[in-house]
């Protein structure tokens, strides 16, 4: 929808946002009217370079073609329908994620918050099944990030941070220990454990990777305790990290794996993929969901994930993630830069992450901040090393202005 065809000004589109909505988001001062590839373009037609990729949900690009012709046709046919009836779009795509990701079965949600929440009620399900009603202890990392929902917030290791204060008392059942070490984690375990709840990399935490010989590790542990691995892939799934999923850059496999973000090409959808034993606990009626599944996100999504595989676009992400960083290395100011593929964090050594931000937004380059040092980048997949270099220099100047 544009401006042409509302009546509205840019100016009254904000006054209504401002009158009638709870805003819990920090607005940038334009109107995100179009897209298109890399590019978001605002009211004026003026267009911003997105290395945001709308929070990493953008991976194939902003409105690409297939994705849009796959939605066009759907909703001629059926938008949404009850899981009752088998729908083809449904059934297509589960068998691509399964055979793909090398898993055996899937279960849709709507969102990555609600993947995760699918996540921790089907490893509880399955420890009181085969172990007993008391076998719900789930280990997660301390400044990691799995949702907004209270199963989610809870598994989340920030305690006393903004995510949390206010919204108590949390789920119980949860603990959390220091990221990258496996010490940590194997001294928090106890009778109750059931599974081990990780991000391949922190995102919100950061932007860091796990070490090779720590998610190895985990995985050992797991297998040793009979316990489950739990890898929240919301945001590293699907050709960021330069893999198909983050957890094959460790030749490794989780017991349950979720996912959301770039699977929908810009559509609501998330899931959970399980092993065939861990997949039985989810029972006739013992978990469920309105949209989750339906037909039109589902073809949306299969011609998202088919454009990521048939196109080889982790391939492109490992490469121009690479040239990218060590572009980032020679920023003024930099302390680190982490990340993996295009998931890509640069801390500085000062406090100037938002205003980096801000620059960024009036000299047209889409970036965001993660607390007070540190920037982070997830632009689509198709970036090329000439949109790196462009956003490169943006971020150059902004350094040279604000530092």
């Amino acid at each position: 929808m544009r401006l042409t065809e509302t009546g509205y000004s840019a100016a009254e589109i904000k006054k209504l946002v401002s009158t009638y909505m709870m805003e819990t988001y920090e607005r940038f001062d334009f109107v995100a009217e179009t897209a298109k590839g890399m590019y978001l373009y605002d009211e004026n037609g003026d267009k911003y370079l997105d290395f945001y990729g709308g929070v990493a949900v953008n991976s194939v690009g902003n409105s690409n073609e297939k994705v849009v012709a796959a939605v066009q046709n759907q909703v001629k046919d059926i938008s949404h329908t009850f899981n009752y009836p088998y729908t083809i779009p449904q059934a297509i795509l589960a068998q691509k994620i399964c055979t793909t990701i090398g898993m055996d079965k899937i279960f849709y949600q709507n969102s990555g918050t609600e993947a995760n929440e699918a996540m921790i009620k089907l490893a509880r399900k399955y420890g009181t099944d085969n172990f007993g009603p008391n076998k719900f202890h789930i280990i997660s990392a301390k400044q990691s990030f799995h949702g907004r929902t209270f199963g989610s917030l809870s598994a989340t290791g920030q305690p006393g941070t903004a995510n949390q204060i206010g919204y108590g008392p949390i789920v119980p059942g949860f603990s959390y220990v220091d990221f990258n070490n496996l010490d940590a984690l194997i001294n928090a375990y106890n009778e109750d454990t059931i599974g081990i709840m990780l991000e391949p990399i922190q995102g919100e935490g950061g932007i860091y990777p796990a070490t090779q010989a720590y998610l190895r590790g985990v995985r050992e542990f797991c297998d040793e305790k009979h316990i489950l691995l739990m890898l929240d892939e919301v945001q590293t799934g699907w050709g960021r990290t330069g893999e198909i999923m983050a957890y094959m850059n460790y030749d490794i496999k989780p017991d349950i794996v979720s996912m959301a973000k770039a699977m929908g090409g810009g559509t609501p959808i998330g899931a959970i993929c399980a092993s065939e034993k861990v997949a039985k606990a989810f029972t006739m009626g013992s978990h469920g969901s309105t949209y989750g599944g339906s037909p039109l996100c589902c073809a949306a999504s299969l011609a998202a994930v088919s454009e990521i595989v048939d196109r080889d676009l982790s391939s492109n992400a490992k490469n121009v993630g690479k040239y990218f960083m060590k572009k980032l290395a020679g920023l003024q100011g930099v302390k680190e830069v982490r990340g993996m593929g295009l998931m890509i964090g640069v801390e500085f050594e000062k406090p100037i992450a938002n205003d980096i931000k801000h620059y960024g937004v009036k000299h047209h380059l889409l970036v965001t901040a993660i607390g007070k040092k540190v920037i982070r980048m997830v632009p689509p997949l198709i970036a090329s090393e000439k949109d790196c270099d462009i956003a490169f220099e943006v971020l150059q100047e902004a350094v040279k202005q604000i530092a």
